[in-house]
């Protein structure tokens, strides 16, 4: 089927990631095929027939299983994040579209830097995950900026010699640096001989996080942007 058409997915399970996060896995009725940084669109059809979509980051890795996992922020005046979160329930079906995206990829066959801001974590994920499960974490370092410890998404799972995290708000007591805005420090001890830079995050902190990693020393051209709004993923 083609992965323009709109297609059935059941809704097989539900983490809480945080108290603002969660995370549903989807069941497709045949593989998902998608790779490491795409994304699917959900869209949601009101009785009277009204639509609304949104495009969600896939969270889990490339693998042959028709299962994937979105992970979603809930909005206060999402049309689509409040459903899911409030009225969603495992053995409901979606409507999905999908995977989509080409340019923020990867494939893992070289070194990358991941950069991400709050839910922007959620395709880096992907990768990491995809490199911890090809045997090969040494290819990826990621560094994820956060308000506090109690906002960082996969916490159960994040931590490793290949991770770093920032805090911008509230730093735990554990932390060796002090709470503060992602900086040059955070990311030129984590580069990687010709890495290529995937960065995720809103807008500002997309801009923010690029303009450190060039400073940084990572060519512009070696740089991959995923920005999103207040409704995107």
């Amino acid at each position: 089927m083609a992965r323009s058409q709109w297609r059935d997915a059941t809704v097989v399970a539900i983490h809480t990631e945080t108290a603002r996060a969660k995370t549903f896995r989807l069941r497709l009725a045949e593989p998902s095929g998608h790779l490491a940084g795409q994304h699917y669109v959900v869209r949601l059809t009101a009785p009277d027939g009204y639509t609304a979509s949104r495009s969600y980051s896939v969270a889990s890795p490339p693998n042959d299983s028709n299962e994937f996992d979105l992970t979603v922020e809930r909005l206060d005046d999402g049309e689509v994040s409040t459903f899911l979160h409030d009225d969603l329930r495992i053995g409901d079906d979606l409507e999905v579209r999908g995977p989509i995206g080409g340019g923020f990829v990867w494939r893992g066959d070289e070194p990358a830097v991941l950069v991400g801001g709050g839910s922007g974590l959620v395709p880096l994920m992907a990768m990491l995950r995809y490199a911890r499960t090809l045997g090969s974490p040494e290819l990826v370092r990621l560094v994820v900026s956060v308000r506090s410890a109690d906002d960082l998404l996969y916490a159960d799972e994040i931590a490793g010699p290949e991770t770093s995290v920032v805090y911008t708000r509230v730093a735990p007591e554990s932390s060796s640096r002090p709470a503060g805005r992602i900086a040059r420090d955070d990311v030129a001890p984590v580069l990687l001989s010709d890495c290529t830079a995937y960065v995720c995050g809103s807008a500002g902190f997309a801009n923010t996080a690029s303009d450190v990693l060039v400073d940084a020393g990572v060519p512009v051209d070696r740089i991959r942007v995923e920005r999103f709004g207040p409704t995107g993923k």
